[in-house]
Order: C-alpha cells, then sequence, then structure tokens
C-alpha cells in the first residue's frame, strides 16, 4: 500500500505536542467530501490509518474535541490544545482503536501519498487525480481495497 515510513514521527506547529508512528499505515485515504474540506479549509484531507496502540505520542498533551460529521454520528478530532492543529481523528465505524492520522502534520508528508480517493464525486474540478491512484465516488468496500495484511490489522481491533 503506502511507502514504509515506519517511526515516522509528527507533531503539531506550536510544537507543543510529538508523536511517533510504531507501524505503516493500513491504508491512505484522500477524502473529498465537503466536511473534510470545510474542515481543513483545504479541498481535501489525506488521513493515514493506524492503530491508536500504535500511535506514540513523545510530547505534550492532547485535547479530544467532539465535531459533526456528514453521517450524523460525529467525530473526535485530536488536536494540540495550544494551538489546535487537528493530529488524528477517531470516526464511529472505526473507532477509537484506529487513529485517522492527518499526514500533513508528519514530519516528511512525502512518504505517506494516498492509497484512494474517496468521496470524489464532491472534489474540487480543478483537483486532477493521477490514474493510477484508485479513486471512488464515494466509499468502498473494505474488502475490495485493502491488503490482506491491513484487514488482518484492522480485524485484531475489533
Amino acid at each position: 500500500m503506502t511507502t514504509s515510513f515506519l517511526h515516522a514521527e509528527g507533531g503539531c506547529t506550536c510544537g507543543s505536542v510529538r508523536y511517533r508512528l510504531q507501524r505503516d499505515p493500513m491504508i491512505v485515504h484522500c477524502c473529498h467530501c465537503r466536511w473534510c474540506q470545510r474542515e481543513t479549509g483545504s479541498a481535501f484531507v489525506l488521513n493515514a490509518l493506524v492503530e491508536r496502540e500504535c500511535v506514540d505520542l513523545l510530547q505534550g498533551e492532547v485535547v479530544a474535541v467532539p465535531t459533526p460529521s456528514a453521517s450524523g454520528r460525529g467525530q473526535t478530532i485530536v488536536r494540540c490544545p495550544r494551538c489546535q492543529v487537528a493530529l488524528w481523528s477517531h470516526y464511529p465505524d472505526a473507532g477509537a482503536p484506529i487513529c485517522f492520522v492527518r499526514v500533513g502534520t508528519l514530519d516528511f508528508t512525502e512518504r505517506c501519498p494516498p492509497d484512494i480517493h474517496i468521496y470524489t464525486a464532491s472534489r474540487q474540478p480543478w483537483v486532477c487525480l493521477p490514474p493510477e491512484v484508485p479513486a471512488v465516488d464515494e466509499y468502498y468496500e473494505l474488502e475490495d481495497v485493502w491488503s490482506a495484511d491491513s484487514l488482518a490489522r484492522f480485524a485484531a481491533t475489533r
């Protein structure tokens, strides 16, 4: 799936919070939904899905902020309490055991290209999608996209 970046580190803008990933992501989503566009103030968000137990907080404290979502079930965005940068999220379907790490908070974002573009029906028309990366109008069935290893890792969090 993604380029290996085991033990990648990241943090917030003010430097108060630092974290390290102990495993490569199961998958990296590039989400083009209107909710992600509004939350990020950008055309999309890149989320690397990693088990919570594999995200080590190295420095600082974080705050969990309940936030509305398109599903109506909400999400929890984990932020730096000082600069308020979003570091990762937890969504109801994946639950607390899975962190949707904001790729933009990693020190070396180029190591984490998207494995799939989701919710492309609402992507900005000027965003060009690379033909070699799968893209779907909305969401997808995990079994159709994820590797066997990623599926097993996800199942182990249930």
